[in-house]
């Protein structure tokens, strides 16, 4: 019971720093994030030590814990890897594609474009796209190492969605992609790919000039404490 509590309390925490739910910069209390989850300190704390190791939270002695700030060397840190694993992974593709899975893309791809979709509905379309992809070449286990890889990113991205490129942007570059490895294609569906996973550099840079407190410094300056973001 003691480990489902840590693994569900950590996935649960992990999910809403993800998500933006506790944002950039908020406190992190162990008493009211226990009191919230209906747990005791001892998960909270592992959880919050486990996600100080990705850099998504971090803790300042005597002072507290916080959400960490979008780190841009961590974006492109996490954006190297995802190039280096997806556009790889576009030359293995068979001369015989899977016709299965391809249909589930082009499924993927039509549920993209539905009018007014939530965010973190495309959000995990977005993901099922690209895992998607990385079976159609056989390396669909490899998603796993992006996904554990890519906190700081997965922020970033969500903020560009809010406050720069649409979901139907997105989705049309998807379309790109898809097109070019249906056809065969490897050269068009690289370029495509290396489009699309680097437009978020572009969206960081326009956000991170209008919403500065959202993203670190870098200079080991310690938060101000602030109250807790506390959900339902």
């Amino acid at each position: 019971m003691a480990g489902k509590n840590r693994q569900t309390v950590y996935a649960t925490l992990r999910r809403k720093v993800l998500t933006m739910e506790l944002p950039p910069g908020a406190s992190l209390s162990e008493n009211e994030l226990a009191a919230a989850l209906g747990v005791s300190r001892t998960p909270v704390r592992e959880s919050l030590i486990l996600l100080a190791e990705e850099g998504l939270v971090q803790v300042f002695p005597k002072v507290g814990s916080f959400v960490s700030r979008v780190d841009p060397v961590r974006v492109a840190d996490a954006q190297f890897l995802r190039e280096a694993v997806e556009l790889t992974a576009l030359d293995d593709l068979p001369v015989v594609l899977d016709p299965d899975l391809l249909a589930e893309l082009g499924d993927n791809l039509r549920r993209q474009d539905q009018p007014g979709i939530d965010l973190e509905d495309f959000f995990a379309l977005d993901e099922e796209f690209h895992l998607g992809l990385l079976k159609l070449s056989g390396h669909g286990a490899a998603w796993a190492t992006v996904s554990n890889a890519k906190g700081h990113l997965d922020r970033a991205r969500r903020l560009g969605l809010h406050d720069a490129t649409p979901p139907a942007v997105n989705a049309g570059q998807h379309r790109a992609i898809f097109d070019a490895v249906r056809a065969g294609d490897i050269t068009e569906a690289r370029s495509a790919m290396r489009t699309h996973l680097r437009a978020v550099f572009d969206d960081v840079e326009r956000i991170r000039e209008s919403n500065p407190e959202l993203f670190a410094s870098n200079d080991g300056s310690t938060p101000v404490r602030r109250n807790v973001v506390v959900w339902d």
